[in-house]
């Protein structure tokens, strides 16, 4: 299976009467599983050597909650709010959710089994888990040359 055809299974775009983004994914090798979905609300740019795993649910809007109105007529009367997201290279969201405030990934990040990221991950290669996701390591060079955890 290609990753074009990949990607019409995992690509939504739930409010394309507020706004519809695209997708980028820069040139080299990315891997996008086909059980994860991308919410192209806001556009979505993704790093070579990325890999998005089975699972992973990428998230461009929000809706308002202003007030008592009920929210699906707050939705209808105003749309929703979406925004792009800039995903690094040789990152690894690992069945996690990447919520609407999350803006940017930095370059060689890693989102464990579901985590919630809730926020812009501080540093490049961090390691984050938890809901919401914290870090709690960094990728390090070993003794052996290959990347590893905490």
């Amino acid at each position: 299976m290609s990753i074009y055809d990949i990607l019409q299974h995992v690509i939504y775009i739930p409010h394309s009467e507020v706004h519809q983004g695209e997708l980028i994914l820069d040139e080299g090798e990315i891997s996008i599983s086909p059980g994860c979905f991308i919410d192209l609300t806001g556009s979505v740019s993704i790093g070579e050597y990325t890999m998005v795993g089975e699972g992973t649910r990428i998230l461009t809007h929000d809706h308002f909650h202003y007030g008592r109105e009920p929210l699906l007529l707050l939705q209808k009367r105003i749309g929703v709010k979406w925004q792009d997201k800039k995903i690094g290279r040789d990152v690894w969201l690992h069945s996690c959710i990447v919520l609407y405030q999350v803006t940017e990934i930095p370059d060689g990040t890693v989102i464990g089994i579901g985590s919630v990221l809730t926020r812009n991950p501080e540093v490049p290669y961090g390691i984050y888990g938890g809901n919401p996701a914290k870090r709690i390591g960094e990728r390090v060079d070993s003794d052996m040359g290959v990347s590893s955890g905490i």
